[in-house]
């Protein structure tokens, strides 16, 4: 922790994947020296602030991946059901998102990629929403080809989601209809584009401590904009279904660790959360 407190703290430098692993082993009683530590990188090179998000729904259910954490695949057993949303609640959920005083809406698809359908109604909700509230768009659309990228950039997505969720080591174990190089494109592309990259990461789903670091690591190669940091909520009826909730304190020991790994990037705790903390 005082190397980590002077290459981090002091010097602005994320931790290695080597020194990672040493934060992820640290045992209870210098938890709470690593979280104060986390908390005082957050504040002297991310600042107080805190950025509210609302996330809808524009499409549920029936994807065709096979993500093997999310009610959201359409190639298991879940209760989950495809269902449309339509415009006008769209634009109502806007309003009631900046009435919160969030400052970013989040529009998400359960899809392996957007077609002609679903991007001709991202347009549509786009400048719907312009029209009727003053708020940041974001989107989260699975997979996108540069033709894509450049008509969100050009529409005025101010973010594009599009996670990792776990190591590269790992990403078969998880998903087995896309490859982890494929997500990565995606981020290139978004980044490329000028828009901000939200990159997230979901842990628990049985992953070493060595490939929590591995992922945390190559998160903070990537530089995204904020980083959505999950915890595994097991769902009826997916592969992982049965996966025990992640430890409490392991939580908080991967909450210092992707602190000290970027010491810049805005994190955000939440799917989860409420069960693992």
């Amino acid at each position: 922790l005082e190397t980590a407190r002077r290459q981090v703290l002091e010097e602005g430098r994320g931790l290695t994947q080597d020194q990672l692993v040493e934060v992820l082993r640290l045992p209870d009683d210098a938890l709470p020296a690593a979280l104060q530590l986390a908390h005082e990188v957050r504040l002297r090179h991310c600042g107080e602030d805190v950025e509210v998000e609302g996330i809808v729904s524009i499409k549920t259910g029936g994807c065709p991946e096979d993500c093997h954490f999310c009610s959201q695949s359409g190639l298991f057993d879940s209760p989950v059901r495809g269902v449309w949303l339509d415009i006008p609640e769209l634009v109502k959920a806007a309003k009631e998102t900046a009435a919160t005083g969030a400052t970013e809406f989040c529009i998400v698809a359960a899809v392996r990629g957007p077609d002609i359908k679903l991007m001709n109604q991202i347009k549509f909700a786009i400048d719907r929403i312009n029209e009727e509230v003053e708020i940041n768009i974001a989107c989260s659309l699975g997979m996108l080809t540069q033709r894509q990228v450049d008509q969100l950039a050009e529409w005025g997505v101010h973010r594009y989601n599009h996670n990792l969720e776990t190591a590269r080591s790992y990403f078969p174990e998880v998903v087995t209809t896309h490859s982890y190089e494929e997500r990565l494109e995606t981020c290139a592309m978004v980044k490329a584009a000028g828009m901000e990259l939200c990159c997230g990461a979901l842990i628990g789903m049985g992953e070493t401590l060595e490939q929590r670091a591995e992922l945390a690591a190559q998160l903070a190669a990537l530089e995204p904009h904020e980083v959505p940091l999950n915890f595994l909520n097991p769902r009826p009826g997916t592969p992982l279904e049965n996966q025990g909730i992640m430890d409490g304190k392991d939580a908080l020991r991967s909450i210092a660790a992707f602190r000290l790994a970027m010491p810049r990037t805005v994190l955000r705790y939440a799917c989860g959360r409420e069960l693992t903390l």
